[in-house]
């Protein structure tokens, strides 16, 4: 019950970053026109991702934050495929969408992509 608790908020995530990209960032041609939106869609992709792998992969931390090297070394434990996808999600939704704000529809798509692929890895290998 816990974990499809978990893997429906991270789902959310991913479907309230869509919703943002489709009504509020604005698709024209091969880009959006609002990077503000962008970012918030971004930030929100990696939050699902996050919420599955923690629990997923059972990751935590007694003291301070989890940084993406907790993540990182959690993951290349279980899965080196995995950890490919994970780094690329780091790039693409959090460096470059949620910081950057890149428009280009293409890597948006491919940030979805990847959270899907990696809420759907921890759905399967909890």
């Amino acid at each position: 019950m816990e974990l499809e608790n978990k893997i429906e908020e991270a789902r959310r995530y991913v479907s309230n970053a869509k919703d943002l990209l489709r009504e509020k960032a604005i698709k024209s041609g091969n880009f959006y026109q609002d990077s503000k939106y962008v970012k918030l869609a971004g930030h929100s992709l990696w939050t699902g991702c996050l919420i599955a792998l923690e629990y997923a992969l059972d990751i935590n931390k007694t003291k301070g934050r989890l940084d993406i090297k907790d993540y990182q070394q959690a993951v290349a434990k279980r899965d080196k495929k995995l950890l490919t996808l994970v780094n690329d999600g780091y790039m693409i939704m959090h460096l470059h969408m949620g910081y950057d704000g890149i428009k280009n529809y293409t890597v948006c798509k491919s940030g979805i992509e990847d959270a899907n692929a990696i809420i759907d890895w921890c759905e399967a290998n909890r």
